[in-house]
């Protein structure tokens, strides 16, 4: 299997769920016209080659109280610190994205809050004290504008 190479009907069926991850193998099966058990051996094998990791559910974050988006550029003191650093936001739970970056940042992470009360605490408190972390620079999104998939052909 390491060998397989992902065919039309493959990025076929990739794209449909990438847009909605809820949609029925039979609807996925009708529209790229193959059986529903081709849909589902497909995508078996799209799981085991590691292609696909996980169907996620997209919240509006704001509407349970989370009403601050905010990035931050990490600087580390050494670029050798980045895997404790990664373990120590891990833990975390306000931080949903973390990048290993080139330019100004070693790194580049998505923090989601309450308020700027929240977001104030979670970097004094939490954040800043890692080991490591020589400084940061924070960004409050004000908009998001775009969040969509990537279409694939």
């Amino acid at each position: 299997m390491e060998n397989y190479q992902l065919d039309n009907t493959d990025l076929a069926i990739l794209n449909i769920l990438m847009h909605d991850a809820r949609r029925p193998y039979t609807e996925i099966a009708e529209e790229v016209f193959v059986s529903p058990g081709t849909v589902h051996v497909r995508m078996r094998k799209m799981e085991k080659l590691g292609i696909i990791k996980q169907a996620q559910l997209q919240v509006d974050l704001s509407k349970l109280g989370m009403d601050i988006t905010a990035f931050l550029g990490v600087y580390l003191q050494k670029s050798s610190l980045y895997d404790n650093v990664v373990t120590a936001l891990k833990a975390i739970p306000e931080i949903v994205d973390c990048h290993y970056t080139t330019g100004a940042y070693s790194m580049f992470v998505k923090i989601v809050c309450k308020d700027t009360d929240h977001l104030k605490n979670i970097l004094h408190d939490k954040i800043q004290p890692i080991e490591g972390i020589e400084r940061t620079e924070t960004f409050i999104s004000l908009e998001e504008s775009i969040n969509r998939p990537l279409s694939i052909k």
